[in-house]
């Protein structure tokens, strides 16, 4: 997110954070599915309005933030073609022992290739390294 930011306020653009709330999560009855969802729905705010704040007092950006449901490939590639001024979509890589993540994962094997250029930022680096590269 920091590299995100950091070309956006460098280029004179603006940024859009996106979280995507997997609907697979919600299939219990009714009255569960209906409280996990607000539950899911209430952490997608926060979690937004948190880095959303991160990003104004760093960065002195305010951005955008969307909250979708369903396949996180398919609902980015939806905010793409919905706002026509998305020029670049950034991702992290994870860490972790089964890989950078599955849509960093699905980028590289070009499952899910989208129709703008993609730059990955690996999980291993600084906020000082971030910085020099934006």
């Amino acid at each position: 997110m920091r590299y995100a930011g950091m070309r956006a306020r460098n280029s004179g653009g603006g940024l859009v954070l996106v979280y995507v709330i997997q609907s697979g999560d919600f299939q219990h009855w009714l009255g569960v599915e209906e409280i996990m969802r607000a539950e899911a729905m209430e952490e997608a705010e926060s979690t937004l309005a948190n880095a959303a704040e991160k990003m104004r007092t760093l960065l002195g950006i305010d951005p955008e933030t969307r909250i979708r449901q369903g396949s996180t490939a398919e609902e980015i590639h939806a905010v793409i073609e919905e706002d026509q001024d998305i020029a670049i979509l950034v991702l992290a890589a994870g860490s972790a022992k089964d890989g950078p993540g599955p849509l960093v994962s699905s980028i590289a094997g070009r499952g899910a290739a989208f129709p703008i250029p993609v730059t990955v930022i690996p999980d291993a680096l600084s906020d000082e390294e971030i910085d020099a590269l934006s």
